[in-house]
């Protein structure tokens, strides 16, 4: 993983500070109905407890915080993604959303399940507004091929009944080293933070061709999120050139997250797992200025409205408004 790049932008001064974050403004008109389809609430731990098996131990991040960002930016929808400290306890992504829907906010949620879930919790997760399951290996260290097959047939089973997707957490080679096994799952694939790829390695690294590949067929999402994980310019230039193969094997597979609260390791420093582990200091205006710089006006619709609005159920915007 490389350094992470914080990406800052004068206009960020004089807004709101979330979790001691300034975030500018983006420098272009976001579509109405724009989706953050990448965003973790953490609440209180004497409430949800972590995980046993956690690698690291963020702070609170709350639904008020996670608004007040979104108000500065101008994101109207999001997907809460269960985080690997939340473990299969999805209690607090479940509550986040019901508190998001109460203050007026679409929201939708991607949960962890064990396999053998009863059919009767995922229907319950279902109504509380779960649209995919999460097969996290990256957060574990597990870059076993054989083993990632086990996990998302096992997830794609329960998910295809109820018309979800699986989202996964992985590298170049493990999506690769599965190509298979995708192509033959009864649901859509996503795959977080551009499956980790290196904008140094260009096309022609270990596995992203399978991926563009798998892209241009139609089988798998790619998330354009988290770009401070692998650029190193803060321009973001240095990502263009394997970004824009991914958009043009297929825009209508492309989505777009902030990553909010930006978790990760700080270099040189071992993981947080009992006390708390600071979030990087991310500007997601910033953030949505580098997906700008990569994408065109109808793509950058395509990729913040129309994906989003297919994959995760939420209403058109325009007939959300001609229904208000």
């Amino acid at each position: 993983m490389s350094t992470y790049t914080y990406q800052t932008r004068q206009g960020a001064e004089g807004g709101p500070r979330v979790l001691g974050v300034l975030h500018a403004k983006p420098a272009f008109d976001l579509p109405s109905g724009a989706c953050d389809c990448h965003v973790h609430v953490f609440g209180p731990r004497e409430r949800y407890p972590l995980a046993e098996d956690r690698t690291f131990a963020p702070g609170q991040a709350s639904v008020d915080d996670v608004l007040a960002m979104h108000d500065r930016i101008g994101i109207s929808r999001l997907v809460v993604i269960q985080a690997s400290p939340q473990g299969t306890d999805n209690r607090g992504v479940l509550a986040a959303v019901q508190e998001l829907r109460a203050k007026g906010r679409e929201a939708r949620a991607v949960a962890v399940a064990p396999e053998g879930t009863r059919v009767s919790q995922l229907e319950a997760m279902h109504a509380a507004g779960v649209r995919g399951l999460r097969v996290n290996l990256q957060s574990y260290g597990k870059s076993d091929p054989a083993s990632a097959a086990r996990a998302l047939r096992a997830a794609a089973a329960m998910a295809a009944p109820l018309g979800w997707h699986v989202q996964i957490y992985t590298t170049l080679q493990v999506i690769a080293g599965v190509r298979e096994v995708i192509r033959e799952l009864p649901v859509p694939l996503v795959v977080d933070h551009f499956a980790l790829a290196s904008p140094a390695g260009g096309l022609d690294q270990p596995g992203f061709r399978d991926l563009l590949a798998l892209v241009g067929e139609g089988k798998v999402y790619v998330k354009l999120s988290a770009p401070y994980r692998i650029v190193r310019r803060l321009d973001g230039r240095d990502a263009k050139p394997i970004v824009r193969p991914l958009i043009e094997a297929n825009p209508h597979r492309m989505l777009w997250g902030s990553d909010w609260p930006h978790t990760g390791p700080w270099p040189g420093r071992p993981r947080e797992r009992d006390g708390v582990e600071p979030f990087h200091p991310i500007d997601n205006g910033a953030q949505l200025d580098l997906f700008a710089s990569w994408t065109t006006a109808s793509e950058r619709r395509q990729i913040l409205v129309d994906n989003p609005a297919m994959l995760y159920g939420f209403p058109s915007p325009r007939a959300h408004s001609a229904n208000s």
